[in-house]
């Protein structure tokens, strides 16, 4: 196993860490020791977990080794993620849990982007976007200081993430073979990337976690006119004046926050123009400060969240 610069220097093995109770609640705690032995015999595997059950802030612990009731050796943990807002949500949601000041000099969860870093010699787990990930793989392949890497929402498709995939391919291939690294796409693909990152042992393990099921009420909102569809840029002011409307009522009808998806930045200043007076409306997307986005993920009372939509899952 490589090592030299990297996450920082690693705890001594045996110490004991002082861990946020909620962690027992989640239901991929089931599913670690499997993951654990997975990784161990084959250094892949595929993580099937629905959103909610702690795969992207509870696993990165656990492979770290900073769980003692979910045991396994001490790793250099390195998580990708696709958007900026990711990178800090999941970096201080796993500070949470184990109960220690997000970006603290003494800090054992990091995260870095384009812009911003925050690490320091005590970090084992660092959170990363994929653009950063795919940067340090064109520095030095090998990523010195790291024992294993987390692509997470790997099903989503774009450059970064797919170019980034392809160098962690051929390096594990090449260079590291006994490099370890998991993979949580949606339960749909699982069979797809097991077979992808798979070797001459056949196709790499899969591990399912199941979450837990809550009630969904669908409620049908049709616009009152017809809207024209998108024209390259262009979206219809009538869907933009029908968006706020139909935000205005479920901040009238429901209790809590709402979270609504919009196409870029634009529709969704334009909307938030509209929303005027129904209380705290945060605009997220690439460009948001941090402010906002730290506002984005705390609790709140009658907020609106616009919010740019996903990429499609390939198919």
């Amino acid at each position: 196993m490589s090592s030299g610069a990297g996450l920082g220097r690693r705890a001594a093995v045996g110490e004991t860490y002082q861990v946020n109770p909620a962690w027992r609640r989640l239901p991929v705690r089931d599913v670690l020791p499997p993951l654990q032995h997975a990784l161990a015999e084959r250094g892949t595997a595929v993580l099937a977990a629905p959103p909610g059950t702690g795969k992207t802030t509870l696993v990165p612990l656990a492979l770290a080794g900073l769980l003692d009731d979910a045991p396994g050796p001490p790793r250099r943990v390195l998580l990708a993620e696709p958007r900026r807002l990711a990178v800090r949500a999941a970096a201080h949601r796993m500070s949470w849990l184990l109960e220690e000041a997000p970006d603290g000099p003494a800090a054992r969860i990091g995260h870095t982007m384009r812009g911003e870093r925050r690490t320091g010699p005590d970090t084992v787990v660092e959170v990363v976007t994929t653009g950063v990930l795919l940067q340090r793989l064109q520095r030095d392949p090998e990523l010195p200081g790291v024992d294993l890497v987390m692509l997470d929402e790997c099903h989503e498709r774009h450059l970064d993430a797919d170019t980034a995939l392809a160098f962690l391919l051929d390096v594990r291939a090449t260079l590291r073979p006994s490099w370890a690294w998991s993979a949580p796409p949606p339960t749909s693909d699982t069979a797809a990337w097991s077979a992808l990152l798979g070797g001459p042992d056949g196709p790499a393990p899969v591990v399912e976690a199941h979450g837990v099921s809550y009630p969904v009420e669908t409620v049908w909102a049709p616009p009152p006119r017809a809207v024209r569809p998108p024209q390259g840029t262009r979206t219809d002011p009538a869907l933009l004046d029908h968006v706020a409307a139909t935000v205005r009522r479920a901040l009238a009808e429901r209790d809590g926050d709402v979270l609504c998806f919009l196409p870029g930045a634009g529709e969704i200043g334009r909307v938030a123009g509209m929303l005027a007076g129904v209380g705290e409306v945060l605009q997220l997307h690439g460009r948001a400060e941090q402010r906002i986005q730290d506002a984005a993920l705390a609790p709140g009372s009658g907020a609106g969240w616009c919010w740019p939509p996903r990429s499609p899952s390939p198919r």
